[in-house]
C-alpha cells in the first residue's frame, strides 16, 4: 500500500440507484487519516440526487481527469472529494428509473475503477450495487454480476476456480461454490473437481478450518435424502484433507452455520447462492462485507442491492459501503475476520 492513507476507488453502481447517494453521504464523513474516497462517479448522477446532506457535499467534489497510473493522480487539497467521471457527459438520470444509459454508465465506472486499481492510483476498490438484470437487457447479455465480470477481465478461471465470492460478517464466513445461478443449474456443478477447486482456493487465499455444506436436508440423510453427498461432496472433501487443506463435511446445512458462528469452523463454503446467503443476511445484513477472493486487487462490496424504491430520496443508509471500505482496508493490511491471515 503507498504511503499515508490508502486511496479507496468507490464506483457508483447504477446511477439510478442509490449508489451515488451513498457515496456521497460516505465521502462526507469519511476520516482523511483512515483513507482517502476517489468517487468513480458520473457529474449527472451526482447532481440528481436530493436532500441536505448530499446538497453540501456535492460542493465539495473536484472532478479530476482520469489517471492512466498513481504518478498522474493529483488529489486536491484535504476536506475537497475527489471524483473520476467514467462517461463525462451531461445526461438526465431519473433516480429509481433505470435506463440503458445508466447501464452503461454503471459498467463503465466498473471498468474505470478497475483501471485505477489495478494501475496504482487506488489501493483497493468499493463498488456500490448494479442492477444485473439491466445491464443485462442493455449491455452485456452475459453478465451476472461483479465478481465473475472482475474475475473474467483479470483472466482468472471459473472452472478451475482461481477465485470466490465471499462473504465477512462479524461471525460468520461464507464463500460460495456457485453464485448467480438457477438453482437447478447450480445443483449439476456440484462436483467433487469444482468442490476440491474451491477448497483449494479458499484455503489458499484465507485458510483455517472449512466446513463444507451438504446440498440435500441433513447432508442426504445416508443416501435416503440425496445421493450428492456421498457420490460428490465427501469425496471432494477427503481429496481436499489430503492435501493439507483443513477441510470437514459434508456438514447438514441446517445447523453448520450456527455451529460456525460458535467458532467450529473458520468458513463455511455453500454449495449455492441462498444456502450462503440467507444465513449471512439472517445474521448480519447491512453489516456482512462482500469480498471478490482471489482478484489481483482487493475488491469489497455492500450486501444489498440497488434498492430503487427509494433511489433519490435522501433515505438511504450508507452505513453498509462503510463497512465494506473497512473491509477492504483491512483485507488490503492483510487481516482477515477470522482464520489464517489474508496472503500477500
Amino acid at each position: 500500500m503507498r504511503p499515508g492513507p490508502p486511496v479507496i476507488a468507490l464506483t457508483q453502481g447504477d446511477p439510478a440507484g442509490v449508489g451515488p447517494e451513498i457515496l456521497l453521504k460516505l465521502a462526507e464523513v469519511a476520516a482523511g487519516d483512515d483513507y482517502r474516497p476517489l468517487l468513480v462517479a458520473e457529474r449527472a448522477a451526482l447532481e440528481a440526487q436530493a436532500g441536505p446532506v448530499v446538497a453540501a457535499v456535492r460542493d465539495r467534489l473536484t472532478f479530476l481527469p482520469a489517471p492512466a497510473s498513481s504518478a498522474e493522480l493529483e488529489m486536491p487539497a484535504p476536506g475537497r472529494i475527489p471524483v473520476v467521471d467514467p462517461v463525462a457527459e451531461r445526461r438526465p438520470v431519473r433516480p429509481g428509473e433505470p435506463a440503458a444509459a445508466d447501464a452503461a454508465g454503471a459498467l463503465a465506472a466498473l471498468d474505470l475503477g478497475m483501471a485505477l486499481v489495478r494501475g496504482g492510483a487506488a489501493d483497493a476498490l468499493v463498488t456500490a450495487p448494479v442492477s444485473k438484470a439491466c445491464i443485462a437487457r442493455h449491455v452485456r447479455p452475459d453478465f451476472r454480476g461483479h465478481t465473475d465480470y472482475l474475475a473474467e477481465a483479470c483472466g482468472l478461471e471459473s472452472y478451475g476456480r482461481d477465485y470466490l465470492m465471499a462473504f465477512l460478517a462479524p461471525d460468520l464466513q461464507v464463500a460460495l461454490l456457485t453464485t448467480h445461478l438457477p438453482l437447478s443449474t447450480a445443483v449439476q456443478r456440484v462436483r467433487r473437481d469444482r468442490i476440491v477447486d474451491a477448497l483449494a482456493c479458499l484455503d489458499r487465499h484465507a485458510g483455517g478450518r472449512i466446513a463444507v455444506a451438504g446440498l440435500n436436508p441433513h447432508a442426504g440423510e445416508d443416501g435416503l435424502l440425496g445421493g450428492e453427498e456421498a457420490a460428490e461432496v465427501a469425496p471432494a472433501v477427503a481429496l481436499a484433507r489430503q492435501r493439507g487443506i483443513d477441510a470437514h463435511g459434508p456438514e447438514s446445512p441446517d445447523s453448520l452455520f450456527s455451529r460456525a458462528r460458535r467458532g467450529e469452523f473458520d468458513w463455511v463454503l455453500a454449495l449455492y447462492h441462498d444456502q450462503g446467503l440467507i444465513a449471512v443476511k439472517t445474521v448480519a445484513f447491512g453489516s456482512a462485507v462482500n469480498w471478490t477472493m482471489g482478484l489481483p486487487f482487493i475488491r469489497t462490496s455492500v450486501d444489498h442491492g440497488t434498492a430503487f424504491a427509494i433511489a433519490g430520496s435522501g433515505a438511504a443508509d450508507p452505513q453498509p459501503l462503510a463497512r465494506a471500505v473497512e473491509g477492504a482496508i483491512a483485507l488490503a493490511a492483510g487481516e482477515l475476520p477470522r482464520g489464517r491471515r489474508a496472503a500477500p
